[in-house]
């Protein structure tokens, strides 16, 4: 490992920016404010108002009223949506929210509004946006000298080069469950004495069944995850472990560690978030119950910690914890994914296009649930191998754009069986 490149996360590294954060409240930006992950990111910084001031906010647009609502309770300076045509409802729902007497933020509207204020004055950009609209976003912000509490997985995986050749030395700190795990048990040791990362994944609400069942599973069943509440897209990403993979991918980049030292264990309760095993034979894992706002509280405070941010077990009572090993067969997703990891260039950036297109095509009863994984497989080996030269930002979208196009090809000549033939 002494020639590799230093991780892009690292718990023994701090970015200059904190040097001079001062004693008052830490600004932040939250771009994807009315997903899961901004959300609860509100309530941490509503909870902790000596701690955080949330300086703007951005959304896609589909819910004008919560972000005016959240605008108001942070009086932010700035609000963004990326629907353009949504400008006019949201400045409709901020009059309504506020005073005569109270100026209201101002409004960017179109696609490049988050983007734009990833560059804003602030401390910490967290980026919660889904999918891989947040890499412009996430580059704003690492341009701009700004610590990135990182959520947008999708961002790192298929513009990992980019973002590297970027980032800071203790720039990016992870907010994915996850990915916080790992940063906070790899401060245990020394980069050198890490021998394995074991990435926990619930199994979702598939756990145990064989390919040949998850032929007829519909989208209602892969909506129903047995312990984490997300949006609809990354809760199917669970279900089909593609999630997984993309975690796999997303920890290599993050932390340096070689493809064949990182490995998926099935932890049905998710209370042990992941695992870091170390050359002297130690095990050290950071468990806790399901809920994000740890790791959203501790990717805008670092270095500190944030005080009662998340639920706590209740040790007087007992518990059952619970470890399987990764069905590869029923779930190929993460071995894909490591395969596009390693091929690197335009994989990465094909493999998350092409799923993100036949998850939408799953959710519309047009692909069935294997197909999504299948038709993913076939569109990665089309496009082959990449040439081994540096990345360019137009090279990523123009393999995104070929992905989607040659997936909702692929997907439309799958048949999803019929409800007499899943009877």
């Amino acid at each position: 490992m002494t020639d590799s490149p230093a991780p892009l996360a690292d718990p023994h590294l701090r970015h200059p920016a904190d040097a001079s954060a001062g004693d008052g409240p830490r600004d932040i930006v939250i771009l994807g404010s009315t997903g899961s992950i901004g959300t609860q990111a509100v309530d941490v910084v509503l909870a902790n108002p000596d701690r955080f001031r949330v300086t703007a906010l951005s959304a896609a647009g589909g819910r004008v009223e919560l972000l005016a609502e959240q605008a108001h309770r942070l009086k932010v300076r700035a609000v963004a949506v990326s629907d353009a045509g949504r400008a006019g409802e949201l400045r409709e729902a901020l009059r309504a929210r506020y005073g005569p007497a109270e100026p209201l933020p101002e409004v960017l509207a179109g696609p490049d509004a988050a983007t734009e204020l990833a560059a804003s004055e602030c401390h910490t950009v967290l980026n919660g946006i889904t999918g891989s609209i947040g890499l412009r976003p996430t580059l704003a912000a690492l341009r701009a000298g700004r610590t990135l509490a990182l959520a947008n997985k999708e961002s790192l995986i298929v513009g990992g080069p980019l973002v590297r050749a970027l980032a800071e030395p203790g720039q990016i700190i992870p907010v994915d469950s996850e990915h916080s795990a790992l940063f906070q048990a790899l401060m245990s040791g020394t980069r050198a004495e890490v021998r394995k990362l074991l990435v926990t994944a619930s199994g979702g609400p598939f756990r145990g069944r064989t390919r040949e069942e998850l032929e007829h599973v519909t989208p209602e069943d892969a909506l129903a995850h047995p312990t984490w509440a997300m949006g609809p897209v990354i809760t199917v990403n669970s279900a089909t472990l593609v999630n997984k993979g993309l975690e796999v991918i997303e920890a290599h980049l993050l932390y340096d560690i070689p493809f064949d030292r990182i490995e998926v264990v099935v932890h049905p309760q998710s209370y042990i978030h992941s695992m870091v095993e170390f050359a002297d034979g130690s095990t050290i894992a950071q468990c806790g119950p399901p809920d994000m706002r740890l790791p959203i509280a501790l990717g805008i405070g670092w270095p500190h910690r944030v005080p009662d941010a998340g639920p706590v077990f209740d040790w007087s009572k007992a518990m059952s914890w619970e470890f399987f090993p990764l069905d590869e067969k029923a779930f190929p997703s993460v071995a894909l994914a490591c395969h596009v990891g390693a091929l690197g260039g335009t994989a990465p950036a094909v493999f998350n296009a092409a799923n993100e297109e036949c998850v939408e095509a799953f959710l519309s009863g047009g692909l069935p649930f294997n197909g999504i994984v299948d038709t993913v497989a076939a569109v990665v080996e089309e496009h082959g191998t990449p040439e081994g030269r540096d990345l360019t930002l137009d090279e990523v979208l123009d393999a995104e754009t070929w992905a989607r196009a040659r997936a909702r090809e692929l997907a439309a000549h799958m048949t999803r069986p019929t409800a007499e033939a899943r009877a």
